[in-house]
């Protein structure tokens, strides 16, 4: 098999955004994959508690808030980072300057600052819980953060992370951004995985379909952009196949498994 491991994005990837569920095919296909002898993977901006979406999913690990949190299913840690409480205190302000909410993306959940329309748009896009809105600044304090979820415009995005080199924001959707560590990316986290594993990356597979799959698709030996994907992400991909909602996980494998 040329591909020994396969890291699969959740939301838009292997979850419709239509239906929120993986589709048959999909699950067939990866059932067929694994039974093969490839390692499967789940890839996302998720917190690692986050999985409920993809549970029937036979995976072995999972690169969690886009490599900020990597662990095996069983909960053993791979790789974590965590943000520094100054630079934290930066985005929360410039949220109260310029009138934005902040989340701070835990395993107990998406605790946010306050509740705007561009969290409630998230919520109801991905069929998630509306966040709970608490003394954010107490509980970063409490529990430290590998990732924040920061509900700006593109535009306001340019401006607040002029602010932050020591972090970096990736987008998936237009009304927020994930924010981690400088040099923590879904492709770092599947790089913790191949070294743990003993492969090299172009042994590795990803698919994706946003801009924050864009670095790991670079990465691995192969990167699919799904049929729902912008053009920006099917241009960095090496394989594009159909959408999730018309078995585009099943498609790609089948040419995979063939090669």
């Amino acid at each position: 098999m040329k591909y020994k491991a396969a890291f699969f994005d959740i939301d838009g990837t292997l979850v419709s955004f239509h239906t929120h569920r993986v589709p048959v095919s999909a699950l067939e296909a990866i059932g067929r994959a694994g039974a093969e002898g490839m390692r499967i993977f789940i890839s996302t901006g998720r917190p690692y508690a986050d999985m409920e979406p993809v549970e029937a999913v036979p995976y072995d690990g999972a690169v969690a808030l886009n490599g900020a949190d990597c662990r095996w299913r069983d909960g053993r840690v791979v790789e974590k980072h965590l943000i520094d409480y100054k630079d934290f205190r930066i985005i929360y302000e410039a949220g109260l300057e310029m009138d934005f909410a902040v989340g701070l993306e835990l395993d107990g959940g998406i605790f946010v600052s306050r509740l705007t329309p561009a969290v409630m748009e998230l919520a109801e896009a991905i069929a998630h819980p509306v966040p709970t809105v608490c003394d954010i600044d107490a509980l970063f304090r409490e529990k430290g953060c590998g990732q924040l979820c920061v509900y700006f415009t593109s535009e306001i995005e340019e401006e607040v992370m002029s602010r932050v080199p020591a972090l970096v924001a990736s987008r998936w959707h237009p009304c927020f951004a994930d924010v981690d560590p400088a040099g923590v990316s879904k492709a770092s986290g599947i790089a913790a995985f191949a070294r743990e594993m003993g492969i090299p990356m172009a042994e590795t597979v990803s698919f994706g379909d946003g801009g924050n799959d864009v670095p790991m698709l670079e990465a691995t030996g192969l990167g699919v952009a799904m049929g729902n994907a912008d053009s920006s992400v099917k241009a960095r991909a090496g394989y594009v196949t159909s959408s999730v909602d018309e078995d585009g996980i099943a498609r790609a494998l089948d040419y995979i498994l063939s090669l």
